[in-house]
């Protein structure tokens, strides 16, 4: 079993795959975000850094899915390979933050390593606004993440929504995370469990 969970910046994904691995009892995978070594100067220069960045993400994910269909674990992950090349690549590219020949470059990379794999058996979509994307951004308090932009982060919203309206490559599950709190409610963790059991198991 591949679950996996999207979502923007700050949204709640690790969070959740860390709640829901221990609850079903199912491998987490998290996203490369302490070891990256490019994290911190893509957001200080995005436009030196962007190709750079995506281009790690996009290896660190295939790795990743190679892991997780080679190993048949049950897993949980934190971000699709997906996000990479349908929201963030290309909302670099439309801001003038990576050019044209990289982008291209980019897509032809991933859409290569997508033709080798198949997609989770359940995508998890966490729907935030931006204020509580900012509110738990500085909560948690990452400095690398203090200089990003406000119109990134909506750019970001506004491509989440126009993927998820089309997303057909299997079984979705949309979270609205307004007063919702994994943390210090068990029963909004649980309330969105019985959501994920009823999709992945059906209504007993």
């Amino acid at each position: 079993m591949h679950i996996a969970i999207a979502g923007n910046i700050g949204s709640g994904k690790t969070t959740l795959t860390g709640l829901l691995a221990k609850h079903y009892k199912y491998a987490p995978q998290f996203e490369d975000v302490d070891d990256n070594p490019y994290l911190q100067s893509f957001y200080e220069d995005m436009k030196r850094w962007s190709f750079n960045l995506q281009i790690y993400f996009l290896n660190s994910r295939f790795r990743q899915i190679v892991e997780i269909h080679n190993n048949e674990k049950n897993v949980i992950q934190d971000r699709t390979i997906y996000e990479d090349a349908q929201i963030f690549a290309p909302n670099l590219h439309d801001m003038g933050l990576m050019s044209s020949r990289d982008f291209d470059t980019y897509k032809s990379i991933f859409d290569l390593m997508v033709s080798f794999i198949k997609p989770p058996d359940l995508l998890i979509y966490l729907r935030a606004d931006i204020p509580t994307l900012v509110n738990q951004i500085q909560k948690r308090g990452r400095d690398y993440e203090n200089s990003i932009r406000l119109d990134y982060l909506k750019s970001l919203n506004e491509r989440y929504e126009q993927w998820i309206e089309t997303y057909d490559a299997g079984k979705l599950l949309v979270v609205n995370m307004e007063n919702i709190h994994f943390i210090d409610n068990k029963k909004d963790l649980s309330h969105v469990i019985e959501k994920i059991d009823a999709e992945l198991f059906g209504l007993f």
